[in-house]
């Protein structure tokens, strides 16, 4: 959830549960969602370990998240499991450029962009949302080849097998 800059773009009647691994961050969210008049539920929880059953949400949204998680391909695992059969996937991240200067550029500059922001520039998120099980991946370059809008689905339970 961060400080939930994302709340305004909510369609109204919706059960939003958003979770941050921060506090002050929560903070920050649930200020915002009275100021907004959204009703959501926040909890303090890490997103390597999400505190839900299985197939608990319809829908799961992040916005600049798997940068910073020690192990996006085990928060993407959770995220999977969390989700119904079929349930949807939407991510805008940054990643890894592709292109040769810049990839080269982004993978020298990572240890300093890590160490100032906690954020990694250098991450393969399509390839691990792949990796994370899931299916029908859609992805839209929004900058450059950086910054992408990826859609997925959780498989369907014969998916599963």
């Amino acid at each position: 959830m961060g400080t939930g800059k994302n709340m305004p773009y909510y369609p109204e009647g919706l059960k939003v549960t958003a979770i941050d691994l921060s506090p002050r961050m929560l903070e920050q969210a649930k200020a915002r969602a009275t100021r907004e008049g959204v009703n959501v539920e926040l909890l303090e929880a890490d997103a390597q370990a999400l505190p839900f059953s299985d197939a608990s949400f319809v829908a799961a949204v992040a916005t600049f998240v798997f940068c910073s998680v020690p192990d996006p391909i085990l928060s993407l695992s959770e995220l999977r499991r969390v989700l119904v059969p079929g349930g949807q996937l939407l991510l805008l991240e940054h990643v890894l450029s592709h292109k040769p200067l810049l990839g080269t550029l982004m993978r020298l500059v990572n240890p300093l962009t890590l160490n100032m922001s906690g954020a990694n520039i250098d991450r393969e998120t399509v390839e691990n949302v792949r990796r994370a099980g899931f299916v029908d991946l859609q992805v839209e370059e929004l900058w450059l080849d950086i910054v992408k809008l990826i859609e997925a689905r959780a498989p369907d339970t014969e998916e599963r097998v």
